[in-house]
């Protein structure tokens, strides 16, 4: 199974610069998106049928043209689950999980922190999905959180780590809840298989930033210690430009 995640920063927008070409040529079982910035009703579904994704689900913020999720599917999962249950995360559309049999996936958008109240709204956020995914681990041992956490866990993982350790998405609080994630029961599949430094999903679009490879990686595919053992590979896809982050994709055999 192959499992890309990739925030698009707009969906509508993607679509307009290729996304249906290269979904089609990347050819995922399940591709998680984050970032849609779409309601459901504003998109035209056949075109993602027609790509070989019948089975499409989104979940929209209720302001318009802000956050959502979504995940498109080869094959039709056994269940689909919208939002956390929490009122202020699925307000702005965060959490959407498709179940398998062979496992079940999150695609899931966690804020940024870029002024005083959202940044307190992320730290409130990531403690209250810490206690959702250990209650959510208990019933779906199989589990894979993907998605665009918006933190750089470690100093290999953000170009200038000196310069950036008291911008939020490198702040010391938010790394050692992400450390403390994944000692929940989590594994940062990339680092399984790619310990090189320079490997990025983010760029900003200030002076040329991707381009200098000046990037942050802040999305992942977090799976549960259960699914280590069919883990195949997983990547980075730089070279796909849809958007500032660049998708990330997990291969699993089952």
């Amino acid at each position: 199974m192959k499992v890309i995640s990739y925030n698009v920063n707009g969906i509508r927008a993607a679509l307009k610069k290729g996304f249906i070409e290269w979904l089609q040529a990347a050819n995922p079982d399940v591709i998680c998106l984050q970032e849609i910035k779409a309601q459901k009703e504003q998109l035209d579904l056949d075109v993602f049928k027609n790509a070989g994704y019948p089975y499409t689900y989104w979940f929209s913020a209720q302001k318009k043209g802000y956050s959502g999720v979504a995940i498109l599917c080869k094959s039709e999962p056994k269940n689909v689950v919208y939002g956390t249950g929490i009122d202020y995360m699925d307000f702005e559309g965060r959490n959407l999980r498709v179940d398998f049999e062979e496992l079940s996936i999150m695609s899931m958008y966690l804020p940024s922190g870029t002024n005083t109240d959202r940044l307190s709204y992320k730290f409130q956020y990531m403690d209250d999905l810490l206690a959702y995914t250990q209650e959510l681990q208990k019933q779906f041992p199989k589990l894979l959180i993907c998605g665009d956490y918006n933190i750089c866990h470690k100093p290999i993982d953000i170009h200038d780590p000196v310069r950036l350790k008291n911008t939020s998405g490198f702040l010391p609080k938010e790394r050692d809840w992400l450390t403390q994630f994944i000692e929940s029961g989590f594994i940062d599949t990339f680092r399984v298989f790619n310990t090189q430094p320079h490997q990025y999903s983010w760029w900003s679009y200030r002076a040329n930033a991707r381009g200098n490879n000046k990037g942050w990686r802040i999305d992942y595919h977090m799976v549960t210690q259960e699914l280590k053992s069919h883990l195949a590979t997983a990547r980075i896809l730089p070279e796909a430009k849809h958007s500032d982050h660049c998708p990330i994709v997990v291969e699993m055999n089952f």
